[in-house]
């Protein structure tokens, strides 16, 4: 699933090449993507790109005041063209979900693989007007995040750090990929409860957390749409990288799977060298 740092990069990738243009059309390949009805996807056409932002893991182009607001969910991308292809797009079996087209003849497609089409797309009037970003916690990154925010957001949720992390109702933007990353930096247990952190931890996981998807986000900086997902692979150090070493310590990288998903640590690093009990099975190491 695209996290902040490659949201924050595919707005930028999209700040850069749509500058200036102007949406000539918009082609459904799936009726189940648009979550909205009024406006209608034509409201778009015509319409100059004025900005592209983020907004935790919503991707949002202002289009003359009209809003296109997506979500790539778990398996979804964009693939960006600069001479889309000449026929309509039809609603059927392809991968590809939606499809925009500007007035130079680029464009780009949202596409989704697997079968559970969470991708989702929003027509709005406002920003505001899309559920899931009204819900949204605080960005980590912006300069009002500070650690005294932070160390009160922990503060007040006796939860698993590492779900108040993926959590975007608490903190918008990181998933399960950049919540094991920040951990491991951390040094902490994705098991411990975020409210009974002592102070020391709250700053290591404070930094942790700021430092790593600073660097992710100038990492992905620059790069076209179609290198981002080989870039965060390649950029992890524990997450994805079960049974590989840890770089930190040189112990073996452990997983605990659950039913739809899968964390990734260091025993050494994270958890005073006891490994996790599997959550199917026995009870959590706090």
């Amino acid at each position: 699933m695209p996290e902040l740092p490659e949201v924050q990069a595919l707005a930028d990738f999209l700040a850069q090449r749509t500058d200036g243009l102007v949406v000539t059309g918009v082609e459904l390949g799936s009726f189940h993507v648009l979550k909205t009805f009024t406006p209608p996807p034509d409201a778009l056409v015509g319409a100059p790109v004025d900005g592209v932002s983020r907004h935790g893991k919503f991707l949002d182009l202002d289009c003359g005041g009209t809003h296109l607001v997506f979500h790539l969910a778990r398996a979804g991308w964009l693939r960006w063209s600069d001479a889309m292809p000449a026929t309509v797009l039809r609603p059927g079996k392809s991968p590809i979900a939606l499809r925009v087209r500007f007035d130079d003849a680029s464009g780009f497609d949202l596409t989704e693989a697997g079968t559970q089409k969470r991708l989702a797309a929003y027509v709005v009037n406002r920003v505001e007007d899309v559920p899931g970003i009204v819900s949204l916690g605080p960005d980590p990154l912006a300069d009002e995040f500070t650690q005294e925010v932070f160390a009160g957001i922990l503060a007040e949720h006796r939860m698993q750090v590492k779900g108040l992390l993926r959590d975007q109702s608490i903190i918008a933007g990181v998933g399960n990929a950049y919540s094991d990353e920040v951990l491991h930096v951390a040094k902490l247990s994705p098991f411990a409860i975020a409210a009974k952190l002592d102070a020391e931890q709250v700053t290591r996981l404070y930094t942790a957390l700021r430092e790593t998807l600073a660097h992710a986000v100038a990492t992905a900086s620059g790069k076209p749409a179609k290198e981002l997902k080989d870039a965060k692979r390649a950029g992890m150090r524990v997450h994805g990288r079960t049974g590989e070493t840890c770089p930190e310590c040189g112990d073996v990288v452990r997983e605990v799977s659950f039913a739809d998903s899968s964390l990734q640590y260091c025993a050494t690093c994270q958890t005073g060298g006891k490994p996790l009990a599997d959550r199917r099975t026995s009870k959590f190491l706090k």
